[in-house]
């Protein structure tokens, strides 16, 4: 809103006021908490099996609602303000209704997103895992860039970010990375950058300056609450301690006591470094471990897969979700909405929401149409 008349940002003010009122529909939340909470008092309800989920989906709905009737309250509040001004002049009036119109509408797209990710885990903390694919060092160099990429996002939406596990290359790059990124949506807003991410770029590490592509994959899991019921057997784990690795300093701690998890069923092989007790960083590595067992678990049901995790796919040519193009012209493209940006370094500083938000639209309709 640029100093627009009152009676215009008004009108903008109503029109997306509007859009969040029949895209949210709070006569139906009212009565999807009725109903929970009306299930939630009968005496067999702690009993069930979805009893846990129930109160969480109550607790999502309930915190959408609460949000709703805020923006209501302040929405009316304004209106009022534009009233008196089309009333008489003050300079006062006017510097708070534009100040308190801007941030309005501010919320109310955020909300907007934020509608986006309704999903169970959407309100999650994320454990987003890099791995370089098909390029060799210019591959592992190019993980390494999407890990700072990722780092910076974090950094510049105020989650927290912890490097659980960190395997660097002598020659260049990394080899594997896994991120605890924690806030708000987290694993709602990564949950788009699960996939295969492409780089053509001069190699820095050709002598005849040759272009080169790259790949890495990146995986997104939630971090699961402690109630989600994922079986993990004593005798079904191998657990050996090992020395950490990593040049240290801000992506991990040094420590003799590093853990690395393998579920001898599913042969799947997680571990952490971060922390310098052993018993801490198992904790770690069974967080990651709980997740990966869970999403193998929806894998099994077959029509829930393409919403929580999507086909896997070789990490190398023609299956890439975005390509990052910064020779012979620079623009990186997401495969998937076609949305495009010229500024790469913009990008590849952590500025990938107008990626994120187009999946996010896509997906809800997608979700919609099955």
């Amino acid at each position: 809103m640029n100093m627009l008349p009152v009676s215009t940002t008004m009108e903008e003010l109503r029109s997306i006021f509007r859009e969040l009122q029949d895209s949210l529909d709070p006569l139906e939340l009212e009565s999807q908490v009725n109903d929970l909470l009306a299930d939630s008092s009968s005496p067999e309800f702690w009993s069930r099996s979805d009893s846990s989920e129930k109160l969480r989906a109550l607790s999502r709905i309930q915190e959408k609602l609460d949000l709703w009737k805020r923006l209501s309250r302040e929405f009316e509040e304004v209106e009022a303000l534009a009233e008196i001004l089309d009333e008489e002049e003050d300079p006062e009036l006017l510097e708070e209704f534009y100040s308190r119109a801007r941030a309005l509408k501010d919320e109310i797209e955020s909300f907007q997103i934020k509608l986006l990710m309704d999903e169970e885990h959407d309100n999650c903390n994320a454990i987003l895992s890099i791995h370089p694919g098909a390029g060799g060092l210019d591959s592992q160099d190019w993980a390494k860039m999407l890990l700072r990429m990722y780092l910076r996002w974090a950094e510049r939406r105020k989650y927290d970010a912890e490097v659980a596990e960190l395997l660097e290359d002598e020659g260049a790059g990394i080899k594997s990375a896994t991120v605890f990124i924690k806030g708000q949506f987290a694993y709602g807003y990564l949950k788009a950058e699960r996939g295969i991410h492409r780089l053509v770029r001069i190699s820095p590490f050709d002598a005849a300056r040759r272009r080169h592509t790259s790949f890495a994959s990146v995986e997104v899991l939630p971090e699961l609450p402690e109630d989600v019921d994922v079986e993990i057997r004593p005798e079904d784990l191998k657990i050996d301690t090992f020395r950490a690795s990593g040049a240290g300093g801000q992506y991990v701690n040094m420590t003799d006591s590093a853990v690395r998890i393998t579920h001898l069923p599913t042969g799947l092989v997680v571990s952490c470094q971060k922390e310098r007790s052993q018993h801490m960083n198992r904790q770690v590595a069974m967080k990651i471990l709980r997740a990966r067992l869970y999403e193998l678990r929806l894998q099994e049901r077959q029509a829930e897969l393409e919403a929580i995790q999507g086909e896997k796919k070789e990490i190398g040519w023609g299956n890439q979700i975005r390509s990052y193009v910064l020779h012979p012209y620079t623009l990186v493209k997401d495969h998937r909405t076609g949305v495009e940006i010229g500024n790469v370094a913009a990008v590849l500083d952590g500025d990938i929401d107008p990626f994120i938000v187009a999946f996010l639209k896509n997906h809800k309709v997608n979700t919609m149409n099955r």
